[in-house]
């Protein structure tokens, strides 16, 4: 009985947690649309960086850099993440 109790508040904060949670704008398609490039990038950035810690040629970890480099440049043009 006590596993039922438990199931249940777990439901119980689940839905206050989704409750509480203040409404969000819609956004544009522009919007929509730069979000996913940024998260694109910042997922390639993340591999990136990765894979330059793991490299063991120079000149592997030197095109490594370079492309850190770029993906950063890209980032930057996007423009500061918004939160909302």
């Amino acid at each position: 009985m006590a596993r039922g109790f438990e199931s249940k508040d777990v439901e119980y904060q689940q839905a206050e947690k989704e409750r509480a949670k203040p409404p969000s704008r819609a956004l544009t398609p522009e919007q929509r649309d730069v979000q996913a490039r940024r998260r694109t990038l910042e997922l390639s950035l993340a591999r990136a960086r990765a894979d330059c810690a793991a490299a063991t040629s120079a000149a592997h970890r030197r095109m490594l850099e370079q492309a850190i480099g770029a993906l950063e440049d890209q980032l930057g043009r996007l423009g500061p993440a918004s939160t909302g």
